[in-house]
Formats: C-alpha cells, sequence, structure tokens
C-alpha cells in the first residue's frame, strides 16, 4: 500500500502544477506566511485547497484563472491598516485578498496580518466563572 502524500507535499504539488504566474505568487505568499508563523499548519481540504491553521484555520489559497485568493476565516475582525483586503469585504467573519497577475503586496503589512490572525485563534484562558 502507497502512503497518502502529506499535505505540504500536496500543496508543493499543487503549487508545480500550476505552470503559470500564479504558481510563483502562492509559493511566495506560502513562504511569507512560513516567516511570519514559523509554527504554522499546512492542511488541504475541500478538494485540494491549501489551507494554512494555528489553532484554527488563519487562510486558505485558492486559486481561479485570473487570480490568487487567500481568504482569511476570521478576516472581518483583523484590523487592516495596510488595507491589503479588496474582496469580500461586506460578510461577516471572512474577508480576502485578490491578488492578479503583476499584482504586488505589501510583504511586510501581510506578515503582520498572519500574526494578527494567529493571535485572533489564540486558545482561550480556561478560568474560572466569577
Amino acid at each position: 500500500m502507497t502512503e497518502e502524500p502529506s499535505p505540504t507535499q500536496r500543496i508543493d504539488a499543487r503549487i508545480a502544477g500550476l505552470g503559470d504566474w500564479r504558481g510563483p505568487v502562492l509559493a511566495r505568499l506560502r513562504a511569507l506566511i512560513h516567516e511570519a508563523l514559523p509554527d504554522v499548519v499546512e492542511t488541504v481540504k475541500w478538494g485540494g485547497v491549501p489551507v494554512w491553521e494555528r489553532n484554527g484555520i488563519l487562510c486558505t489559497g485558492e486559486t481561479y484563472k485570473d487570480k490568487v485568493k487567500l481568504t482569511f476565516a476570521k478576516g472581518a475582525s483583523l484590523d487592516d491598516p495596510a488595507g491589503l483586503f479588496n474582496a469580500s469585504l461586506d460578510g461577516n467573519a471572512r474577508r480576502a485578498i485578490d491578488l492578479f497577475k503583476d499584482h504586488g503586496i505589501d510583504e511586510a503589512a501581510f506578515r503582520d496580518l498572519m500574526r494578527a490572525a494567529a493571535a485572533l485563534n489564540k486558545p482561550k484562558a480556561r478560568g474560572t466563572k466569577g
């Protein structure tokens, strides 16, 4: 019986299989996520969507014909002083960043956003009711 590829291997294959500008963009975003959060956990859900988690989902990395979309599960609760969120702005929970061909991102602001998302997912301390 052959072993299933790990989530990291599946994401590697997804990036390699894109075959155009979206592969390097998703790879760079992935690297920035790991720079911001070295202990982030990579998973794959919903038929092959890369997901980055720490105490719950932080964001997903979807690819479409014309864009790479990073959707933050609790994006509506995050401060975004650099204005990175440019999609899904009307929802109660999620916010997204759509990156198009030749569209850059403020890497420092993105790392800060990832750290803020992780802080929002921080487990709540168990205390006594009082």
